[in-house]
């Protein structure tokens, strides 16, 4: 699983957000993803990719930016 899936999983399974609206572009908060939610997110990151997201790691705003942090942290480069 790439991190462009996991989110869009995560997003479909937990918020009911529609597969087609997760896009690169799309902006989390529009998504319904609240702090709450994305700590969620990236809990549910780190464990399924083995990653460590830091505490101080700014907060993505879209899902663009989220799959950045996940992919520069991902040990398997997808590419």
């Amino acid at each position: 699983m790439n991190s462009i899936e996991l989110i869009r999983r995560f997003l479909v399974d937990r918020l009911g957000v529609a597969e087609a609206a997760v896009v690169p572009e799309a902006v989390l908060a529009d998504l319904g993803v609240d702090s709450l939610m994305l700590a969620e997110l990236m809990f549910e990151a780190e464990d399924r990719m083995g990653i460590d997201i830091s505490s101080d790691q700014t907060p993505p705003r879209t899902v663009a930016e989220m799959v950045a942090i996940i992919d520069s942290l991902s040990p398997v480069k997808t590419g």
